[in-house]
């Protein structure tokens, strides 16, 4: 699309969605009230080579537990069927488990950038950040929506 889905005077919304108490709809400024986590980032780029940028913003697992997944906090293991879908503006999606970002599991730090570089992504958007990926791929730029799925209840 070669048009910017967002008008110059608008800030960019996302929505938390899904098997959530609380679902919302953020915004960067709203992301900038989170404890901020910084990550200097390298990544290869298929199209544009390696990459270099440093982000800011909330951990997505900080950000996620707040909006109160229906997990069973007394069943510690509840939590494994869990799934997360990242929507980009762009099109692009990325899906994640629970136990990745989970601190009593996999623990990676990945982030929910409201800056890249220094410059606030108010109307971009925020950005999904793995910095423990290599590749880029699910780097997810603009982020529309975040939705939480536990539905996977059987592994028949």
């Amino acid at each position: 699309m070669s048009q910017s889905l967002y008008a110059a005077d608008t800030t960019a919304e996302l929505a938390l969605a899904g098997d959530l108490t609380r679902p919302a709809r953020l915004t960067v400024p709203d992301l900038l009230a989170w404890p901020q986590h910084e990550a200097d980032v390298s990544f290869e780029c298929a199209t544009s080579g390696i990459q270099h940028h440093r982000f800011t913003g909330p951990l997505l697992h900080d950000v996620l537990s707040a909006a109160g997944p229906v997990f069973d906090p007394a069943r510690r293991k509840d939590r494994l069927r869990f799934l997360i879908a990242v929507s980009g503006a762009d099109g692009h999606h990325a899906l994640l488990s629970w136990a990745e970002i989970d601190p009593d599991f996999g623990r990676a730090p990945v982030l929910l950038a409201a800056t890249i570089d220094g410059t606030p992504l108010d109307r971009a958007g925020a950005q999904l950040v793995l910095p423990q990926d290599r590749c880029g791929a699910r780097h997810i730029s603009g982020i529309t929506s975040i939705r939480v799925d536990g539905g996977y209840t059987s592994w028949a």
